[in-house]
């Protein structure tokens, strides 16, 4: 029994690569292999966080923005 890939020569590997771009069209090629990588990349950096990532602390609070300054606000109908 010979492994599926010592099959695969120069012609076979041609003619793949005509169906996909029949079926794709060479326009949304490039597209298409662009997203693939994203998606690799995204994958592996949630697989593997960098060191980096995992020893940050959690940025501070944000305070509660300046009060302005003056006498209370009183009340018109009393």
């Amino acid at each position: 029994m010979t492994p599926v890939l010592a099959v695969l020569d120069a012609p076979i590997i041609i003619a793949i690569g005509a169906v996909i771009v029949l079926l794709f069209g060479a326009e949304r090629l490039p597209k298409l292999a662009r997203s693939m990588g994203l998606a690799k990349k995204e994958f592996d950096s949630a697989m593997h966080p960098t060191a980096d990532a995992v020893a940050q602390p959690p940025p501070p609070p944000k305070d509660d923005p300046p009060k302005l300054a003056g006498p209370p606000p009183t009340d018109p109908i009393a």
